[in-house]
């Protein structure tokens, strides 16, 4: 049974409209569809949206509450949006903004481009902190994801790209051989 599932989703400033077998909801920042999976139901009580399963299963509970968070984000970002940051650490390593997204040199002979996808705002700050912002929860956790993959850090002194809240791991290197 989901704990998740049971909670009511709050709506501030939000129109949620039921269609078919989709919930759209608009906002200051765009619109998001979230599909309806089958099985459920959805009642919107004032602010409030209540997720109901039509019957018990095991395949109701493992989707009750994915589909109450898949709700919650979207109400979330269409009315306040996401961000992801992101860290460049190591000697030279640093990001321009382009026409169409940004410009990454991370030790490599050649700078990367980035294109940023529509409904995608990159920006940089202090040319080794890159912000990743959308409403989009799901979009915006794909892009930071693939500037990260430009040069994922490395266990040895840590350069690379991060995610800022992330610590990397260390590993000690060649230890000196003891004399004997």
């Amino acid at each position: 049974m989901s704990r998740i599932g049971k909670k009511p989703v709050k709506v501030n400033s939000a129109s949620v409209e039921i269609k078919d077998d989709k919930i759209v909801v608009s906002g200051k920042n765009g619109t998001l569809e979230v599909p309806i999976f089958e099985g459920f139901d959805l009642d919107i009580v004032g602010k409030e949206i209540k997720i109901v399963k039509k019957h018990n299963s095991n395949y109701l509970n493992a989707k009750w509450g994915l589909l109450r968070s898949l709700v919650q984000n979207a109400i979330l970002g269409v009315e306040e949006g996401f961000e992801k940051r992101l860290e460049m650490v190591g000697v030279g390593y640093r990001a321009q903004k382009s026409a169409k997204g940004i410009i990454v040199s991370a030790g490599f002979s050649h700078p990367v481009e980035f294109d940023a996808p529509e409904g995608i705002d990159i920006s940089i700050e202090e040319n080794t902190k890159i912000v990743v912002r959308g409403f989009d929860k799901q979009k915006v956790g794909q892009v930071a994801s693939e500037i990260k993959r430009i040069r994922k850090p490395e266990p040895y002194k840590g350069k690379g790209i991060k995610y800022a809240n992330e610590t990397i791991r260390r590993k000690a290197g060649k230890a000196a051989k003891a004399s004997a």
